[in-house]
């Protein structure tokens, strides 16, 4: 074993409803928030800033186990410290379960985050849960690391981490910084070779349920087309040309258009192929160039915030910008340039029952060209003004964090009992994902030049998630994996000859359930692609945006809301 100080940089899981850490041979979505500490970590090594060298081990739980035993043992060699990063609320319990062992066997331990960041910029006091790592004497970090890792390395080196490093109120520029990277080989482990970095960080908008405005800032903070370059061919140079690009609103990034610029450059002078995902709001059709621009610097799919076709549930989170009138043209224009749209579906808004989330499902189906569509439970996170403004209320909130993955229910409805909340979002997946819907998808994709394999394997990507492993497709992977002694303590250990025998026939029956809707799904596509008419398909959400939308779409007159919307765009197409 190395007797040299070591940095471990642990992205946590969290569990599921069976107490299981969820985890896979391949997971999906790589973790921004560990390759921007390993970035400031490699900074801070080839700095000398422990004034010799140290070892720095990335990992991601979502696709290796941890053990905290082990990683104890190595640092009991020559110092350490160990930094749980990126923790989001829904991982803040996983995160102190491992926490608790390596402090019982004296480890260095820190957890930063979403959630301790959150907490401390949103509520009066500090939270029981913080208080309890505290406690056991874990150093919590609220805030950003570029410019300040140097000094809690420092810290934990001399054996002398404080209980709280907080700069929420000191957000650093991110022109120059260190850039975001993660090794080959952890990038490895993601299904489809992809890694992801952030070009800017805070977003302008104001909506009630979001906690990065409130950790992030509403202040566009960016990198320079020179520092996504680098990152850019950082990773081409380690066989990576797969991004995800976690700005929250990458639309309101004020450098979107030089960094665009840029990539362009790259793709048209040297040839170079990369692709990407990123996420932007529905008002970015507006914004001259940025759609075309987009798809010439190589995205390739789009995740859009849609949240509801609901107006006043639109307005109840204060999400203003989001304006039904203009959801067909916003989505056309991604799909004339032949990019897979994404869209986030929020259920549980004050107005919502059961019947009514079904019904504009099905309007979404008929008159919006989407792909995918993510349906998620509106939550309080933490660090979130819908949170801070239940916590002063004094209005229930289940306890258990492990629940806020935006799946489970964790506060009460006006109009829906928990068990209906439940079925709603349950419904919403089955009413979606309909084998006649996906067809309906898989017919525009050949409609509108995006290949049909690569949206089957998306949708039944999202399908099988759901259905099959009652887990969210964010959370979802290739070949789940537990581990019979990683289980949420408080519940039993299994017995291995139940356990092991359960596990290999559910694998067995999940591949096999997988295979006969592949089959299924495949003849649609080969039916598709033998069939000369398939590119000249078109149905109510194909077809152009019209003046008479207003009168004849469901979706504006399917309410007083919407109606009401509907006659405030035809005023200004009136006037204009």
């Amino acid at each position: 074993m190395s007797r040299r100080f070591r940095l471990y940089l642990i992205k946590p899981s969290h569990y599921d409803d069976d107490g299981y850490v969820i985890q896979w041979l391949r997971s999906a979505i790589p973790s921004n928030s560990l390759a921007v500490m390993h970035g400031l970590a490699e900074d801070c090594r080839a700095r000398g800033a422990l004034g010799g060298d140290f070892d720095i081990v990335a990992m991601d739980e979502t696709n290796t186990r941890v053990r905290p035993e082990k990683i104890a043992a190595e640092i009991a060699q020559g110092g350490g410290l160990v930094c749980l990063v990126g923790v989001q609320s829904n991982q803040f319990p996983r995160a102190m379960d491992i926490a608790r062992r390596l402090r019982e066997a004296g480890v260095q331990v820190a957890i930063g985050g979403f959630h301790v960041s959150g907490c401390l910029a949103m509520l009066p006091e500090m939270p029981a849960d913080l208080r309890e790592a505290q406690a056991l004497g874990v150093s919590l970090f609220a805030g950003e690391a570029e410019g300040r890792l140097e000094a809690v390395l420092a810290d934990a080196y001399a054996g002398a981490l404080k209980p709280l490093y907080n700069f929420m109120n000191d957000l650093p520029s991110l022109d120059g910084a260190p850039i975001p990277i993660l090794s080959p080989a952890l990038v490895s482990r993601t299904a489809g070779l992809v890694t992801s970095f952030d070009a800017g960080r805070g977003c302008p908008f104001q909506c009630s349920f979001c906690t990065i405005i409130n950790v992030q800032g509403r202040k566009s903070r960016h990198r320079s087309a020179d520092d996504v370059e680098a990152i850019v061919r950082a990773n081409l140079a380690n066989g990576v040309s797969h991004f995800f690009i976690t700005d929250d609103n990458l639309a309101r990034n004020r450098n979107w258009e030089p960094i665009f610029d840029r990539l362009i450059e790259m793709r048209k002078r040297e040839k170079l192929s990369f692709h990407f995902v990123v996420q932007v709001d529905t008002l970015v059709h507006r914004i001259p160039r940025f759609i075309e621009k987009a798809a010439a610097a190589g995205v390739r799919r789009v995740f859009l915030g849609l949240e509801s076709i609901n107006p006043e549930s639109l307005v109840s989170a204060k999400k203003k910008q989001n304006r039904i009138a203009e959801y067909r043209e916003m989505l056309l224009a991604w799909k004339a340039v032949g990019c897979f749209t994404y869209a986030g579906y929020i259920l549980g808004f004050p107005g919502d029952t059961p019947d009514s989330i079904v019904r504009d499902i099905e309007i979404i189906k008929r008159e919006l060209p989407l792909d995918l569509l993510e349906f998620f439970c509106l939550t309080p996170l933490p660090g979130s003004e819908d949170h801070q403004r239940l916590a002063r209320e004094g209005v229930a909130m289940d306890p258990d964090m492990n629940k806020y993955d935006l799946e489970h229910v964790v506060t009460g409805h006006p109009k829906m009992s928990k068990a209906e909340w439940e079925r709603a979002y349950r419904l919403a997946w089955e009413t979606y994902y309909t084998p006649q819907h996906m067809e309906t998808v898989l017919r525009r994709a050949m409609a509108t030049g995006i290949s049909p394999g690569k949206m089957m394997f998306l949708l039944i990507w999202f399908w099988g998630c759901v259905t099959l492993e009652k887990i969210h497709p964010l959370e979802g992977g290739y070949l789940r994996r537990k581990v019979r002694r990683d289980r949420r303590p408080g519940l039993p250990l299994e017995n291995p000859l139940v356990f092991y025998p359960r596990y290999l026939a559910d694998l067995a029956r999940k591949h096999l359930v997988i295979a006969r809707f592949v089959w299924r799904m495949g003849a649609v596509r080969r039916a598709l692609k033998r069939d000369p008419a398939a590119r000249a398909y078109r149905d109510e959400a194909l077809t152009p945006v019209s003046a008479t939308d207003l009168d004849e779409l469901e979706m504006f007159n399917v309410t007083s809301a919407a109606r009401a919307a509907g006659d405030k765009a035809k005023k200004k197409l009136t006037v204009a």
